[in-house]
């Protein structure tokens, strides 16, 4: 059988491998697809697919935008969309600048609680990629504040954490919106960490057209309890690993993986847009 692991992430946001590395050990891992879905970015879509091609791994077009519904974040995953769209890029930008403004929003916060984390020190761990939570995890655990991402998480930024700050002016159903205008498929993240399954439904009158179903923090009862969700709603399903290399080294690439015939359905689905 041919698996694919289509929840990857590069340096271009808040993982630590380059494209190449990732396609690699995807290899290494035994995958025949992977897909990449950075924050709120592309950038590493085209050189993925390029080097996947030399290394005989399909690469699927992706993203994970981010979304507030309700003050809590909220991730739709897109794949094979177009990515090189006319205003795509535009609307990325947007979403880029509110996370550069929660940096400084999440630092003031831990500044009142006596952590003077410099917001420069965020964005010196991001370089170049998509500035997130993780970022300010791994910058809190380099300048010795926490011990570990686990407690940066736990005590700090994670939801409803004290310096907890969402800052995404962008809705669930506009991120939907956005990829269905790009001619692809918009599928609902990890939908336990959503924790609103009744409201999926109304996603759905939005567009959504899929469940990320299997997830490496989806237990065996909420795998039934998903998939017999998106049969009810004739959704597609989903799954990957959530990989960020070195930033989350416990979750390997390929650690969660779907057949094959799942990519196939996208595909199928795609076409029909």
């Amino acid at each position: 059988m041919k698996f694919a692991d289509l929840h990857l992430h590069t340096l271009f946001s808040d993982g630590t491998y380059t494209p190449e590395e990732l396609i690699l050990a995807g290899k290494t891992s035994g995958l025949s697809a992977i897909a990449v879905v950075d924050h709120d970015c592309v950038d590493a879509v085209s050189p993925s697919i390029d080097i996947g091609k030399t290394h005989g791994i399909e690469v699927l077009p992706g993203i994970e935008l981010t979304a507030e519904y309700s003050g809590r974040e909220v991730h739709i995953l897109g794949y094979l969309f177009d990515y090189k769209g006319k205003g795509f890029t535009e609307k990325l930008d947007f979403l880029k600048k509110n996370r550069v403004d929660r940096v400084y929003k999440i630092t003031d916060r831990l500044k009142d609680m006596g952590i003077p984390l410099k917001p420069e020190s965020v964005f010196g761990m991001a370089k170049e990629g998509t500035v997130g939570r993780l970022h300010i995890a791994r910058a809190l655990v380099k300048n010795g504040f926490v011990g570990s991402i686990y407690e940066a998480f736990q005590k700090y930024i994670g939801d409803n954490c004290p310096a907890y700050v969402c800052n995404f002016r962008f809705t669930p159903a506009e991120a939907i919106r956005l990829i269905r205008e790009q001619k692809g498929i918009p599928v609902l993240a990890h939908p336990y960490s959503f924790n609103r399954d009744e409201l999926i439904p109304e996603l759905v009158n939005d567009g959504l057209m899929g469940l990320e179903v299997h997830y490496p923090e989806h237990t065996q009862s909420m795998v039934n309890f998903y998939l017999k969700l998106a049969k009810e709603n004739n959704l597609l399903v989903t799954g990957g690993s959530d990989c960020h290399g070195e930033a989350k080294p416990e979750i390997k690439i390929g650690s969660v993986k779907i057949p094959y015939e799942l990519v196939e359905k996208l595909k199928e689905a795609r076409l029909k847009l």
